[in-house]
């Protein structure tokens, strides 16, 4: 009797050891688990704030293309009716692909027909790089015209001013600025905005 009882504590014990293990691996596969888990967010937010930098630094060609058209070699309308390859311009539309990105922006060579390199900006550290090309949304160089560009021809919306319509808007032709910011690794963010101005 004195020996069942002993033997059936034994078996009791090492059925007990085997249920620990099992919890003690589910566990640990968990933790695991959770660590990966933890990883792969820490590294999706570190990439878009990376991306968002890169964005933020992009703007910077924005205020220089600004300056370009409002005080600088592109301000008087007969600048811009032919290209112009040492301020990264084109007078008429250029091939993209099915993105909508300037295949100049893709191409070394491609770019070297559009634009000088001279022009690139470097972002806040030596390892980001700024490149640009302005188009105009034209067929052909040239005098604009509203056959042959995309112009805007209509009178702002919005505001609650009372009396005489307002005289329509001079046509004012409108040009694509893209913008490549390129970043540590490789990394590459495409950006792109349109603007108007009466020619």
């Amino acid at each position: 009797m004195n020996r069942a009882l002993r033997f059936r504590a034994l078996r009791q014990r090492g059925v007990v050891l085997i249920f620990t293990l099992i919890v003690l691996l589910i566990l640990t596969i968990g933790a695991v688990a959770l660590m990966r888990s933890m990883n792969t967010s820490l590294f999706s937010a570190g990439n878009l704030a990376f991306r968002r930098d890169l964005v933020n630094q992009g703007e910077q060609a924005v205020a220089n293309v600004m300056t370009q058209f409002q005080t600088g070699a592109l301000s008087a309308s007969a600048a811009t009716i032919a290209s112009n390859p040492a301020y990264n311009y084109s007078a008429s539309i250029l091939p993209t692909n099915t993105q909508g990105v300037p295949l100049a922006l893709l191409s070394k060579a491609a770019f070297g027909t559009v634009g000088k390199t001279a022009n690139d900006i470097t972002g806040a550290t030596s390892d980001v790089t700024i490149r640009y090309v302005i188009d105009r949304l034209c067929s052909a160089a040239g005098p604009a015209n509203g056959t042959a560009c995309g112009q805007s021809l209509t009178n702002p919306t919005g505001g609650t001013a009372t009396g005489p319509p307002p005289p329509p808007p001079p046509a004012a032709t409108v040009y694509r600025l893209s913008i490549r910011v390129s970043g540590a690794r490789g990394t590459q963010v495409f950006m792109q905005t349109t603007f108007s101005r009466a020619d």
